[in-house]
């Protein structure tokens, strides 16, 4: 449930990051950071494609797969609890990067972005214990 929570969440965060990229609503306010510094840098896209969107398609992938897992026929499944924690790993992994882009080579913050990396380390800390199960049930299987 934590991370299906956590995944809306993240879904409405880079949504609303996509829709400011696009043009479709007003820069976000950004107080202290820099977002649009961030959000105009070379690194705000991958190819064509928004950084924000790749967000939007994540974390939608996560809620859909968390979704999945509460329901009564997957609740146990392994195979839903890896895509999972491959998401989340993938998801962690990719903020970490883009984190140190703002820090290291963009030299700017966007309070928004690092927001979103919070969320996804979160769904990364509620999805490491089904690794933990997951590692169990293949020694048993094993035995």
């Amino acid at each position: 449930m934590a991370i299906a929570l956590l995944s809306l969440v993240g879904t409405l965060l880079a949504f609303y990051l996509l829709a400011a990229s696009l043009g479709w609503t007003p820069p976000p306010p950004c107080g202290s950071g820099e977002c649009a510094t961030v959000q105009s840098s070379e690194y705000a896209t991958i190819g064509p494609v928004p950084v924000p969107a790749i967000g939007v398609a994540g974390y939608l992938a996560l809620l859909v797969l968390a979704l999945l897992g509460l329901g009564e026929g997957l609740a146990g499944s392994r195979a839903v609890a890896l895509l999972i924690f491959a998401g989340a790993l993938l998801g962690v992994l990719f903020s970490a990067y883009l984190t140190y882009l703002e820090a290291v080579v963009i030299g700017a913050w966007c309070r928004y972005c690092v927001a979103s990396a919070i969320v996804m380390a979160a769904i990364f800390g509620c999805a490491w214990p089904e690794s933990r199960r997951l590692r169990g049930a293949r020694s048993a299987e094993a035995r």
